[in-house]
């Protein structure tokens, strides 16, 4: 049942409002005309909302806000504006208010707005939840996600972590792959073991094997002295071999062997060394086109995917973008020593607009420059770069001969948003086509590449 509070000096105003937001056996209503009753039922009741005046008898809205913030800071507030009060309203904003409606307001404005404050405090409680349950495994603490993919994504980590199969995770760079790698190791008994981590993208062939299996003393120029390898120095734990598939074909062969008797011999070295390591893998290729093009062995294919997670670009997690921005802006402020609160309503909606090519990575590193430009406590519009707000109206979009005509339409519509700052109605205006249309197309490339 939800519980919605409503404070207002007005009878009528009250009681219309509790009459038009009245959902029998949903939602159970408390009205109050001062703070002093507001606040005997804050102490009271379990509230999910609270609509309050700002001006009110024995106090104000604002402090009434911080009231209730203080009390439970998940509960969401609307805080009703008379006409030349607006700007104390944006000011309730910076202290954590969810939005503002302005006097007299339609019936049917203030129904859309309550739905979607709801469905914000639902969201809170369930990252709530989520995070007392990991935080119950051991999970990371970034591990932040609201979305349907996302959660679907961490039921398979808490079901898979616990055992010693191999786990292959697919995804776009940027999609967070470490992130569930460390999440899989800290969920699981080897918890308390080393997780080593290796980009093989990162270092050359030669150097590769040698971090990878160790060397003997006279190996090779300047092997002065023995060496343990990363599978030695994961033994017990995990092992995160990113970028797997630019290993080279010969380490490949080694690897098998790894996976298929848990042995190897160092570098120059006769010993057989058997280890007890937990192999997960990630990469950003297409592991199908590696194995056809002959990079990329089949058989190791086999045995890395026995349990395979994809991980979804940011652009199918939009509910994601903003509780993720807002950890970012948390975790920069305290670096940067600012106390900087949150993200105004219009920078928000720029956020969830923009289609994130660069996924979680590219978040954080424009969460990180804005948290740096910000000189007030929220976050605003022209603290995001010019390609989110829309501002640079200059971008030229090139095509390779050959792109597909409708890989061509799902970048110009993805573009011509990241332009608008996500506004569609412009968008279809831009593009020539009508706002029907471009909808249909969206969720037309969204099925495309949820399917893929």
């Amino acid at each position: 049942m939800v519980k919605i509070l409503i404070v207002d000096d007005e009878k009528n105003t009250r009681d219309a409002l509790r009459d038009g937001l009245q959902k029998p056996d949903e939602r159970k209503i408390y009205t109050a005309e001062n703070a002093r009753e507001a606040l005997r039922i804050l102490a009271e009741e379990e509230l999910d909302l609270v609509i309050t005046d700002l001006k009110i008898p024995d106090s104000d809205g604002v402090r009434l806000l911080k009231d209730v913030k203080k009390h439970d800071p998940n509960i969401v507030v609307i805080v009703m504006t008379a006409y030349g009060t607006v700007d104390t309203a944006v000011a309730a904003m910076k202290l954590g208010a969810y939005d503002y409606i302005q006097k007299p307001f339609r019936m049917g404005d203030i129904r859309r707005l309550v739905s979607r404050a709801l469905e914000t405090r639902l969201l809170l409680m369930e990252n709530a939840k989520l995070r007392q349950q990991l935080g119950a495994k051991c999970a990371p603490k970034n591990i932040i996600g609201f979305s349907p993919l996302f959660r679907d994504i961490m039921s398979t980590v808490e079901k898979v972590a616990p055992s010693r199969a191999t786990v292959l995770l697919l995804g776009e760079s940027g999609t967070g792959k470490e992130v569930i790698a460390r999440a899989l190791h800290e969920m699981s008994g080897r918890r308390d073991k080393p997780f080593v981590k290796v980009n093989c993208g990162a270092l050359p062939d030669s150097l590769l094997e040698s971090e990878l299996f160790g060397y003997e003393k006279g190996a090779f120029t300047n092997a002065i002295r023995q060496k343990k390898g990363r599978f030695e120095l994961a033994h017990g734990g995990t092992i995160f071999l990113d970028e797997i598939a630019d290993m080279p074909t010969p380490l490949q062969v080694k690897l098998l062997r790894i996976l298929q008797d848990g042995e190897f011999e160092r570098l120059g070295g006769e010993e057989t060394i058997k280890v007890d390591v937990r192999v997960i893998a990630a990469t950003n290729k297409d592991i199908d086109k590696e194995i056809e093009q002959g990079r990329f062995r089949e058989d190791l294919y086999y045995r890395l995917n026995v349990i395979k997670i994809k991980l979804p670009p940011l652009r199918q997690r939009q509910d994601d973008i903003i509780p993720l921005a807002q950890h970012f802006l948390e975790k920069y402020a305290l670096l940067n020593a600012k106390s900087i609160k949150g993200i105004s309503p219009e920078a928000a909606r720029l956020l969830e607009g923009y289609h994130w090519r660069g996924n979680v990575r590219e978040l954080e590193n424009v969460i990180e420059r804005a948290v740096v430009l910000c000189s007030g406590d929220t976050i605003q519009k022209e603290h995001l770069p010019d390609y989110i707000t829309g501002q640079d109206s200059t971008k030229v979009v090139s095509f390779r001969i050959g792109t597909t005509l409708e890989e061509i339409e799902e970048v110009m519509i993805a573009r011509t948003l990241e332009a608008t700052g996500g506004s569609k109605e412009e968008a279809a205006r831009l593009l020539g086509i009508g706002v029907a249309t471009l909808y249909r197309k969206l969720k037309d490339h969204s099925e495309s590449a949820t399917q893929d």
